[in-house]
């Protein structure tokens, strides 16, 4: 019988505005129990730092050019995850974690080129909180012939044993980068990257507003869609690629849009997220019964509304199975972060792309544990 272990599990996305925060309990297996989540907020000078330095990096060479900034920046985040830990830790009096996932910001994905670079210091948390410290999620994989990503395709089949759904079922996590995990039965997973999420549309709302995001796709739903520039951005090569694949919210930018109103860019920007979407689910051969939404995009109804309509079939939040849309992937590097310190695999040659089902994440194990 495996052992139960209490673990947190920390993500930063390509949002970059703050700590999702999860305590779970589980095997690494089958059983899970959701203890608690928590949502911390940089402040607007780390937001700004952060995105400078994201930025700045397009190649490894930037990396290692900026490494001084990215020091800087890399322990000032550290301390926001400490600060992350500490309080889910103390909402949770008592509660003896064995181990923290620590997936750190991502600042470039280029598996093709054989690499993905997250910051993060390792070392530094496990100082600071005393507890085990799994992290480097992606690299091993990599290595391995994989893409390196998606990583939450097993989390994802342990909710569809969880809530018992029919199969075919997709898991459709509208992040910065949009991931679907399609699980035909409980022993075929597939996962990739369909395409852009959230991230283009909140950057070109930052960029011509003082606003943040477009809050329940309000802005879209005003805007009109420009098709000509829609039809550029889904000629784009990635969407030729076979899966798995994973993408790098990089290669897609803001250029061919400038001239667009606020809301028409909106509109042009979301319908790129539902094709992207729409695209990936019909090129499955059994269509999925049940498709279910996680992520901040499940909240934006110009999204998943033009999505049920050009599907033509009714759609679910994950809310609706008793868990938190908004804490899914912190939920997930928990789960990794356990299944790491067992020694399990972590990733599938259907989820990545990688040659035989891998294991991953770096261990640092504290002494008094």
């Amino acid at each position: 019988m495996n052992k139960n272990l209490h673990s947190i599990g920390l993500m930063s996305g390509t949002s970059m505005d703050g700590v999702d925060a999860s305590i779970i309990k589980s095997d690494g297996e089958q059983f899970i129990e959701i203890i608690e989540n928590i949502y911390l907020k940089y402040d607007n000078q780390l937001k700004l730092e952060l995105k400078k330095v994201v930025d700045s990096c397009k190649t490894k060479e930037d990396f290692n050019k900026y490494s001084k900034n990215i020091k800087e920046i890399e322990k000032k985040i550290t301390m926001k995850h400490a600060e992350a830990c500490k309080k889910i830790m103390e909402k949770k009096q008592g509660l003896k974690i064995d181990v923290i996932g620590f997936h750190g910001q991502t600042i470039l994905h280029k598996p093709h080129k054989g690499y993905s670079i997250q910051i993060g210091d390792s070392n530094l948390l496990l100082n600071l909180t005393k507890v085990s410290i799994v992290s480097d999620f992606r690299n091993n994989d990599i290595l391995n012939g994989g893409q390196g990503a998606p990583l939450t395709p097993l989390y994802h089949k342990l909710i569809s044993l969880k809530i018992k759904s029919k199969f075919p079922i997709a898991f459709i996590n509208i992040g910065g980068i949009t991931n679907i995990t399609y699980l035909e039965n409980k022993n075929k997973i597939e996962s990739f990257d369909s395409g852009p999420g959230n991230f283009l549309i909140d950057t070109w709302v930052k960029s011509r507003s003082k606003l943040d995001y477009d809050d329940k796709g309000k802005l879209a739903q005003l805007g009109t869609i420009n098709e000509n520039i829609l039809k550029d951005f889904l000629s784009k090569p990635y969407y030729k690629e076979k899966f798995p694949k994973s993408l790098d919210v990089k290669e897609f930018n803001l250029n061919n849009i400038k001239k667009l109103t606020l809301e028409d860019g909106c509109s042009t920007l979301s319908m790129l997220t539902v094709k992207s979407i729409c695209m990936a689910i019909n090129s499955f051969k059994k269509k999925p019964g049940t498709i279910i939404f996680s992520g901040g995009g499940r909240k934006n109804k110009f999204i998943i509304n033009s999505i049920k309509k050009i599907l033509n079939k009714s759609v679910s939040l994950i809310d609706e199975f008793n868990f938190d849309g908004d804490f899914i992937e912190s939920q997930a590097f928990a789960y990794l972060a356990i299944r790491s310190y067992l020694n399990k695999f972590i990733t599938l040659p259907s989820t990545t792309g990688v040659k035989k089902p891998c294991k991953g994440g770096k261990i640092l194990k504290f002494k008094g544990q």
